[in-house]
């Protein structure tokens, strides 16, 4: 079995100004810095993005962010654009998060789009798929989860499909202090790994993470983290104050 590196991806949402981002930044790089056993990823709003990217020069912290069009220029008002995110050195990019496609109308077509783009650019997606609490009581999870993922990975090569990150977020449990049991989640991200093997191979599929995406915090990380499917975490409120983020990070080492 291939001994996936765990991933902790902090997701700002619209929060922190250019220089409460910069603060905060200055201080994770303190207190998680130097490290290399869990790839650590920050994902600011776009007006941060440079005071992060400086503030992180020195630190093994990558920088990514939380959207971009798929376009590379254009007249697309209040967009940015994968070379745009690679002038400032980013790595990743967060596509087809719930909240972009519950707010903004986004479909699997277009994030697909955003998908190839990101990866022709040498940004690494971090895919998001889940479904709402209504899909789950209706017994479609594992329907809509399927549905979601091979849209969204249409036309990317087996050679390729390492470099994407699949995120699980089951809509219902993000913001909203709900978890899905460990059990819950481990049963997903086992079926997303079935998914991968079916459409990339075993050798691709093992090497690809997938991260939990719902409400992850300190003291329900190290049970998620243990799961065998599960390779880190796509955080979001806790991923704002930099203790539990650092204790984030502590939990996926200490998984490993």
């Amino acid at each position: 079995m291939i001994l996936r590196k765990k991933l902790i991806a902090g997701n700002w949402k619209m929060n922190k100004t250019t220089a409460d981002a910069a603060a905060l930044i200055q201080e994770l790089a303190g207190l998680i810095g130097k490290q290399t056993e869990v790839d650590v990823v920050v994902c600011p709003p776009f007006t941060a993005i440079e005071s992060v990217a400086r503030a992180l020069e020195g630190s093994t912290l990558k920088l990514g962010a939380q959207n971009m069009h798929f376009e590379s220029s254009g007249a697309f008002t209040g967009e940015v654009s994968a070379p745009m995110l690679r002038a400032f050195f980013a790595t990743h990019v967060i596509l087809g998060h719930s909240e972009r496609r519950t707010f903004f109308g986004e479909n699997d077509e277009l994030i697909n789009k955003k998908v190839l783009t990101a990866l022709r650019n040498q940004l690494r997606p971090i895919l998001c798929v889940g479904e709402t609490l209504a899909e789950r009581e209706a017994g479609a999870t594992l329907k809509v989860v399927q549905a979601q993922t091979e849209r969204c990975l249409e036309g990317v090569s087996k050679e390729l499909a390492p470099s994407v990150v699949i995120a699980y977020e089951p809509v219902w449990a993000i913001g909203t202090g709900k978890v899905a049991t460990t059990e819950q989640a481990q049963e997903v991200h086992a079926f997303i790994r079935g998914l991968l093997t079916k459409i990339f191979g075993e050798p691709a599929a093992q090497k690809v993470r997938i991260l939990y995406g719902g409400s992850m915090k300190p003291a329900n990380a190290p049970d998620l983290l243990a799961q065998k499917d599960i390779d880190g975490g796509l955080i979001g409120g806790a991923s704002l104050e930099a203790r539990s983020f650092v204790d984030l990070v502590n939990a996926a080492s200490a998984a490993k």
